[in-house]
């Protein structure tokens, strides 16, 4: 099971690569009250029954995970957005990609840590097999820090740290990630 809202993020945006997507974005916004997520992508995209496979914990695509044969990403996550009174969708057309929204009720005890934002930005980014990744990050009246908004692409970045092969790259990758979160 995942523990905090960041590993969910982290799931969603591997199965987009795994699903074939060029294209995965990301939208993170936070307030005070809530976190809303949006991951869309532009991957091979899920039938009306496919989707419901895709929502049941005991089943996953054959040889997607060695070792074991359950998808447990997006039911923990639907689960635990519902637990603390948030919402889940999941909209996907064939040939077209997948979308993944959902929202945590920050007030609500049940709400999952967000966990490690520099984390994930940084794991998405490198991930491969997206060539375009895009990650909007907004940030309003959370207690005592200061509001941000601020938007990441892929090639953009590869093309100034020099591509994001070699760790001199990776480095300062992560050090603009953190300059970011810094505001």
């Amino acid at each position: 099971m995942h523990y905090a809202i960041t590993d969910y993020v982290l799931d969603i945006v591997q199965n987009a690569c795994e699903a074939h997507a060029s294209t995965v974005h990301v939208q993170f916004w936070e307030t005070m009250a809530w976190i809303d997520v949006v991951v869309r992508d532009n991957g091979r995209g899920m039938d009306p029954a496919e989707q419901v496979k895709a929502l049941d914990p005991f089943h996953s695509e054959p040889d997607k995970h060695p070792g074991r044969k359950v998808g447990l990403g997006l039911p923990f996550l639907k689960q635990a957005a519902g637990q603390c009174g948030g919402l889940f969708e999941l909209q996907s057309e064939p040939g077209k990609g997948t979308k993944v929204h959902f929202r945590f009720d920050r007030t609500n005890i049940d709400c999952p840590p967000v966990g490690d934002l520099e984390g994930l930005f940084f794991s998405a980014l490198c991930m491969p097999g997206c060539r375009d990744m895009g990650i909007e990050r907004i940030r309003e009246g959370v207690s005592g820090l200061p509001a941000l908004s601020y938007r990441l692409e892929k090639g953009e970045l590869a093309g100034a740290v020099g591509g994001l092969e070699q760790v001199s790259s990776l480095i300062l990758l992560k050090e603009y990630i953190r300059s970011q979160e810094e505001g």
